[in-house]
């Protein structure tokens, strides 16, 4: 059964310090949030431009770039775990001090991936330590997600929280951006040869200042309001506070749903960015392609950050599920249509295909972090919505690039399968669509709440 955690009175008499702190609040999570993305979205674009030349050069092409995405998934199986850690301690001692704890592991990891040697220099140990790093990576951002969104969600009102929490989701697009512009500009001013030698490594040495920069914010920050006022009743408990037994015990249909609502959002994104670079420049594109897809990725993540906190308003006015249907509807169309515009190698048309993807996915990206949030009661909630989340990711976003290019198969040009990678598409849709359809409407629901397992009376 649902409890409140907190009288209505104490409710009202906390709204004056949320107003005051939102605004830097939210702001120390797009900070965040944008960094530790940057460095993840690194390594993906990475591996589908140079890692597999340079950690797997005994591989023919295809397959060197299908074993870079390899490593690249397994940052994904780590995630989970990172997300049941840092959950359970961000429920029992505090949002802010995970959220810092993640932001320095993923850091550190980044800036040892721009100093890995390469396979021609060690052999079998390079793949061996870039897995190793990649395994931290996901570690760190399975804990980053759950605590940032919380943050915000958790300060904010009610009526609101569905921007606000999208400011969160805006710092994926943010960090998107960072990692491509930079790639992007490298790609511009260096050669090939220059940039398989050594211009890869300066975007991840360069993740130092931003994690510089992002400790410095989240230091700032106060813990939220909703967990302090959770965290005082649970003192006065003598019962263990165990969050991942009483997510299983207390939230399983909502564990569920999450993960199926996850699936046409993360696959969607995957292939409209890395699965789109590694097509244009493996499959039918030439090496000066590699700029222009990087320029349309560039272009498409500014519209998606502009994107997200829009589509975040609005689901305070409209709901949450509408949006996430259109969205997942929306993906599964366009997915039939995206690789015929990458083929042209039109540039316009391949901003065009890469925009419209990313708008259509902002539909369901942009309210699932006040979704998420308001599914599960606050002694779990950071559990509850990492577990969720990061599960759901290793089906989905590990997977996508793997079983693309698995799909794609050595096409040559003008016979790419590209329509089984559609089909793809198109089922994580479907498996979308049945989970929001038993989905509750959740918008302007309060955080206030939270279950009772039947034995802790």
């Amino acid at each position: 059964m649902s409890t409140s955690t907190q009288p209505a009175g104490s409710a009202a008499h906390a709204a004056e310090p949320e107003k005051t702190n939102i605004v830097k609040v939210v702001f120390a999570s797009l900070i965040g949030t944008a960094v530790e993305w940057y460095d993840f979205f690194l390594y993906g674009s990475a591996a589908a431009l140079v890692f597999g030349t340079l950690f797997f050069p005994e591989s023919e092409k295809a397959t060197g770039t299908l074993l870079a995405f390899g490593t690249y998934a397994l940052g994904f199986v780590a995630r989970p775990l990172g997300g049941v850690v840092f959950g359970h301690f961000g429920d029992r001692v505090g949002r802010k001090k995970m959220l810092v704890a993640s932001l320095l592991m993923m850091g550190v990891a980044t800036f040892a991936i721009g100093l890995l040697p390469t396979y021609a220099s060690i052999g079998i140990g390079a793949p061996l330590l870039l897995l190793a790093c990649r395994l931290v990576q996901g570690f760190a951002v399975g804990g980053e997600w759950g605590g940032a969104v919380l943050m915000a969600a958790e300060h904010g009102e009610d009526s609101q929280r569905g921007f606000w929490s999208s400011w969160p989701q805006a710092g994926v697009a943010l960090g998107n951006l960072f990692a491509t512009g930079v790639l992007w500009v490298l790609a511009a001013v260096q050669t090939d040869d220059a940039f398989n030698a050594w211009g890869w490594r300066i975007p991840f040495l360069l993740s130092a200042v931003l994690v510089i920069i992002g400790l410095w914010v989240r230091l700032s920050i106060e813990e939220s309001p909703v967990f302090k006022e959770a965290h005082a009743e649970m003192e006065t408990k003598e019962t263990k506070h165990l969050p991942i037994l009483e997510v299983i015990r207390l939230y399983p249909r909502e564990v569920f749903v999450a993960m199926g609502m996850r699936m046409a959002e993360n696959i969607s994104y995957y292939l409209f960015t890395v699965i789109s670079i590694t097509f244009l420049t493996t499959y039918v594109g030439t090496a000066d392609d590699k700029s222009m897809i990087l320029k349309a990725l560039l272009i498409g993540a500014v519209v998606h950050f502009v994107t997200i906190p829009l589509v975040g308003a609005l689901s305070d006015r409209i709901g949450r599920r509408p949006l996430y249907l259109a969205g997942a509807v929306g993906v599964a169309a366009w997915s039939w249509i995206f690789f015929d515009l990458i083929t042209s190698k039109d540039e316009s048309k391949i901003i065009l295909a890469v925009v419209v993807g990313l708008v259509l996915h902002a539909l369901m990206y942009s309210p699932q972090a006040a979704f998420f949030s308001e599914l599960f009661g606050t002694s779990v909630r950071y559990t509850g919505a990492s577990v969720g989340y990061q599960l759901a990711s290793i089906f989905a976003g590990a997977l996508a690039p793997i079983i693309a290019v698995a799909l794609l198969g050595a096409a040559t040009k003008g016979d790419s399968n590209v329509h089984l990678v559609a089909i793809y598409m198109t089922i994580a849709s479907v498996i979308t669509l049945v989970a929001v359809w038993f989905a509750k409407e959740t918008a302007g629901s309060s955080l206030r709440h939270d279950r009772v397992l039947p034995d802790a009376h």
